[in-house]
């Protein structure tokens, strides 16, 4: 391998490779330019949004409590769920134990099943004179399996609803500092309480039915992935290969839903549409902007991403020097420092995590009020827009006063 690369038509190849690529990247620059500008500006918004009503980072706080207490609820259900069980046993008649009164041999080929069978009954009930019923096991499970499943599924159900809920409230926020004039935006420290209280007593419905639809398909995929399991160890490829291709075909729904139910549900947080009506809504709103979304959601994706790396990499880099005590005077008392280190950067992924969603869902919920802002007002006294005056002018578009005269600002 190391030959190739002292061979000079190598680097040529990867030179050439390389060039091509830095073009296409140009030009595509140099034809989205506008798009990435008016992506900029988005996030622009999001941050002033965000600076403005300092409580928004804590509001997913609550729903991620809520999590935590409903895994706690469901790993206490599943446990309790696999203690049931009835006992079993084999009548012993006139002294005569079936079980006893086999060899060794006998009871290895029969096994316990086939024991059992001999003259099955109950411990628990009340042994007649002559006979009494042997206790062998605890058994009987046939129903668990479905109270198990029941519970994954309202596994599932909660937590979807209680990210739905958070991704609502969010979208509230966003939405009502959108289409809140610049004098009234010091108004709206409270919104996220606001927000949070509306999404529950007015909007429950539709985060139940989202969410359900969600949870369905994550429990489908759970159930093929059981079966999958189980015939794999029944040596059946074929039958394995079709329950990993439906998996597949679950997953990419998965995704797709996904996608709808979160701009379904800023739609909701705008204009408090039924869940259905606000699907439509969003998706035909997002298919005529197919290039704008794409642009502002990899940019936005990509400065996400920048942004997690700087804190997980910033918080990691400050503990190791602090753990390894390369600063004078700041060694602690440890023993090991890689598990401490390994929770400070697992916690600080969290935080940014945290963060990231929010910035995220305001990306997503700025960027749907700004082309509903586009297609329902021209700028005239009786529709002004609601935008900035920053992506105004990316645009070009300006409010008009009801002299003629223009506003830019």
């Amino acid at each position: 391998m190391a030959s190739y690369f002292r061979w000079a038509p190598t680097w040529l190849g990867l030179g050439i490779i390389f060039a091509i690529l830095l073009g296409i990247t140009l030009l595509i620059l140099i034809f989205l330019r506008q798009r990435i500008h008016i992506a900029i500006a988005i996030l622009k918004e999001v941050s002033k949004a965000v600076s403005s009503n300092p409580s928004v980072p804590l509001l997913p706080i609550l729903p991620f409590f809520l999590e935590m207490i409903v895994i706690v609820l469901v790993l206490l259900v599943a446990f309790s769920l696999s203690t049931i069980s009835d006992p079993v046993g084999a009548k012993v008649i006139n002294g005569s134990d079936p079980v006893m009164n086999l060899s060794l041999e006998d009871k290895a080929k029969k096994g316990i099943q086939d024991i059992i069978r001999l003259i099955p009954c109950n411990p628990l009930e009340n042994s007649l004179a002559g006979e009494f019923c042997r206790f062998i096991y605890y058994g009987n499970r046939k129903y668990t399996i479905y109270l198990q499943m029941f519970n994954l599924f309202m596994f599932f159900w909660l937590i979807n609803f209680l990210e739905s809920l958070t991704q609502m409230a969010l979208a509230g926020v966003f939405a009502e500092y959108y289409f809140t004039r610049f004098d009234r935006k010091p108004q709206l420290r409270c919104s996220s309480i606001r927000s949070l209280f509306r999404s529950i007593f007015y909007h429950s419905g539709s985060l139940a039915f989202g969410s359900f639809l969600i949870a369905l398909l994550q429990w489908l995929r759970s159930v093929l992935e059981y079966l999958h399991i189980k015939l794999k160890k029944a040596n059946n490829p074929i039958a394995a290969f079709f329950l990993k291709c439906f998996s597949c075909c679950f997953w990419l729904l998965e995704k797709c839903l996904r996608f709808i139910n979160r701009n379904a549900f800023i739609m909701i947080a705008i204009y408090g549409q039924n869940f259905c009506s606000a699907s439509g809504s969003a998706l035909s709103l997002l298919s005529r902007n197919l290039v704008r979304l794409v642009v502002v959601d990899k940019v936005t994706d990509f400065i996400l991403f920048i942004g997690k790396l700087v804190i997980v990499g910033s918080v990691g880099g400050m503990a190791y020097i602090y753990l390894e005590g390369i600063l004078i005077g700041l060694r602690p008392n440890l023993h090991y420092t890689f598990a401490p280190l390994c929770i400070i950067i697992l916690c600080s992924y969290l935080v940014a995590s945290l963060f990231s969603s929010v910035f995220e869902t305001g990306v997503e919920t700025t960027f749907l009020c700004f082309l509903e802002d586009l297609e329902r007002n021209d700028g005239s006294a009786e529709k002004p827009y609601f935008m900035s005056t920053n992506l105004l002018q990316i645009l070009g578009k300006y409010n008009r006063k009801p002299n003629g005269s223009h506003d830019k600002n």
